[in-house]
């Protein structure tokens, strides 16, 4: 696509390239102007239908939408902001550089300008900082015909047409209709007639992870949103529950790989701020690993002794750290879908214990078959065997235990993953190793 429409442009075939555009789905513009220079980038904006338009700008990487609103006229950044929703334009003021904002603000109106300072001073993570307040209310006492010719007439505006809410005169919420229901009804059905009265909302200040749990619990296209009052005062659309959703999962994934957090995307996060994210874990698990290597070094009797119980080490510590970050990635995943809770944890410990019993025994018999063809060693295959079962049943217990003790603590599962678990069963592993060593071998060692 990209060489197709450098070409048209290269040609100056703008007539052929604006109906090449408007043929594209609108989904697959965004990466088009990842590859073009700034005049292309503003050549094929402008060659957009105004409804396309907005919908590609809303979802243009932060630094595309800085480049194009820098080309801009006045008017042009008028017309564009006019097209967004409420709640891509205040995604826009909060990518944008402050000298950005302000000339965004200029070509805003004053009545927008007052709601879009009611959005913004939401907390960062609440319902209400990702709510948009462009929906279609109706009133009880309307009939379907009214409502279909107020939805005709204002729907053009809405980020969705497809769940309207009936409000009192107060804006409380008495009800909610589909698009659907009022297709199928007779024109002189009463609104309050064939609403559902169930409302299911959430307040202002909610968190929005929960708020995509309650998207996925009950397949919401919608999510009213209420404040204190229980006024009505926006809605969550699925678009941006799912935008919400990846990056809770991103976010996940980087706790869980002892990452800080970026809000920025692998390529345009400098190496300076990488190296920053990464370098304050790295540190703090390295030098953990000295409690692991200070307790080999205590047991260097015991390598004289037995020289071969080095080799076992790797192995030992590898098995121990991967059974920890498989119970702790499905325990993290089992909180975050609210199917482990904390009152579960007896349950989920005695689960893990019998897996890892299981788990072990496997383990222990393909080890000892391997040492008894190398080693011909039986009190070797036993030791392995035994530090097997027990840092195997270890490393389960913690990975476990340790999510679900940080969600307890109020502090992000996440964190209790991999290379922490990891680091803790090293130094447990090690130590459970050596001290079955030295009973069964009855090696004299004082430590």
């Amino acid at each position: 696509m990209e060489e197709e429409v450098v070409s048209m442009i290269e040609k100056r075939k703008f007539n052929n390239l604006k109906k090449y555009l408007q043929s594209v789905n609108s989904a697959d513009l965004p990466s088009l102007f990842d590859e073009l220079n700034e005049e292309k980038q503003l050549i094929v904006y402008r060659l957009l239908s105004k409804e396309k338009a907005a919908e590609v700008f809303a979802e243009l990487d932060p630094d595309v939408q800085e480049k194009l609103i820098n080309g801009f006229s006045d008017k042009e950044l008028k017309n564009v902001i006019d097209e967004l929703f409420m709640d891509d334009t205040v995604d826009l003021i909060e990518e944008m550089p402050s000298n950005v904002v302000k000339r965004i603000l200029r070509n805003i109106d004053s009545s927008d300008r007052k709601i879009i300072n009611e959005l913004l001073n939401y907390p960062e993570d609440s319902a209400g900082s990702i709510m948009t307040t462009e929906f279609i209310d109706l009133k009880e006492n309307m009939t379907v015909e009214q409502a279909l010719a107020k939805i005709k007439r204002i729907g053009l505006e809405k980020e969705t047409i497809y769940n309207c809410y009936v409000l009192s005169t107060s804006r409380k919420v008495r009800g909610i209709i589909d698009l659907k229901s009022l297709v199928i009804a007779e024109k002189d059905t009463i609104i309050k007639d064939i609403m559902e009265t169930n409302v299911i909302t959430v307040t202002t200040l909610e968190d929005q992870e929960v708020v995509t749990k309650m998207f996925d619990k009950y397949n919401f296209l919608a999510l009213p949103v209420v404040d204190t009052e229980n006024r009505l005062v926006g809605i969550i659309t699925i678009d941006d529950a799912l935008d919400v959703l990846q990056d809770e999962v991103s976010e996940d994934f980087e706790k869980m790989a002892a990452i800080t957090p970026s809000e920025d995307s692998y390529f345009k996060t400098s190496v300076f701020t990488h190296a920053k994210n990464r370098i304050v874990w790295l540190l703090v698990l390295m030098l953990s690993s000295i409690v692991t290597g200070a307790i080999i070094t205590k047991y260097e009797t015991a390598f004289a002794a037995v020289p071969v119980l080095v080799a076992f080490i790797p192995m030992i510590m590898g098995t121990t750290g991967n059974c920890g970050s498989q119970t702790s990635t499905l325990i993290i995943r089992g909180m975050s879908n609210d199917e482990v809770q904390l009152k579960d944890y007896l349950k989920a410990v005695w689960k893990e214990v019998r897996v890892a019993i299981l788990v072990a025994i496997m383990l222990g018999i393909a080890n000892g078959i391997r040492i008894m063809i190398q080693y011909q060693d039986w009190q070797l295959a036993v030791i392995v065997a035994l530090s097997l079962l027990g840092t195997v049943v270890l490393a389960k217990f913690l990975g476990c235990t340790l999510p679900m003790l940080a969600k307890k603590l109020k502090i992000d599962p996440a964190l209790m993953a991999m290379p922490v678990i990891n680091t803790i069963s090293d130094m447990c592993s090690v130590l459970i190793f050596f001290k079955i060593a030295i009973v069964i071998m009855g090696l004299d060692i004082t430590i």
